[in-house]
């Protein structure tokens, strides 16, 4: 069984082959992933895969309601757990935009509907053989991240918003020669 190249440790082997590329259309996961993406800057992906249980746990498993409400008691709290990326910056994004989340929400009836237009509301589907040809970025996540500064969230720069994009399906980019390729 030929996987992708960069899943090359058991934890990532799974997320690889369950998660990765798959489509999401639910807000609370789409939620999820915009967060632990934007935790990721300047970390590896393993880094916070290692974690993704924790942070469910330390951000009420990504309830956008109750973020808002987080008080500076909640941060000091994260700020605490070693089991996060005790980043202030980083922290502070994730309460600001679940705020955010819950205005575009609002306006566009889901996250879900809003986010998914940046594709035209199906995955693309590349052709990449090697991951050397994948892109950290794209004019689908420049226009993504774009619009979502424009609306006020905090770490979405536009090689985030390609990762956050291959993490929910948006795009496809498994490599041709994996067995998840045609599955996804």
């Amino acid at each position: 069984m030929k996987r992708c190249t960069w899943a090359e440790h058991e934890n990532m082997q799974s997320y690889h082959d369950n998660d990765w590329g798959v489509k999401v259309h639910d807000d609370r996961l789409l939620f999820e992933y915009l967060i632990l993406e934007g935790a990721q800057a300047g970390l590896s992906w393993s880094t916070i895969l290692k974690r993704r249980e924790t942070y469910k746990k330390a951000f009420d498993n990504f309830d956008a309601k109750k973020i808002v409400k987080y008080t500076s008691s909640d941060k000091k709290r994260l700020m605490n757990d070693e089991g996060i990326i005790r980043n202030k910056l980083k922290i502070e994004a994730a309460i600001i935009n679940a705020q955010k989340f819950l205005d575009v929400v609002e306006e566009f009836g889901s996250f879900d509907k809003y986010i998914w237009n940046f594709v035209g509301g199906k995955t693309k589907v590349n052709t990449f053989k090697s991951i050397k040809e994948i892109p950290a970025m794209t004019a689908e996540s420049d226009a993504m991240s774009k619009d979502l500064k424009e609306r006020g969230f905090k770490f979405v720069g536009s090689t985030i918003c390609y990762a956050f994009m291959q993490a929910v399906g948006m795009v496809n980019d498994h490599e041709v020669s994996c067995f998840r390729y045609r599955e996804v």
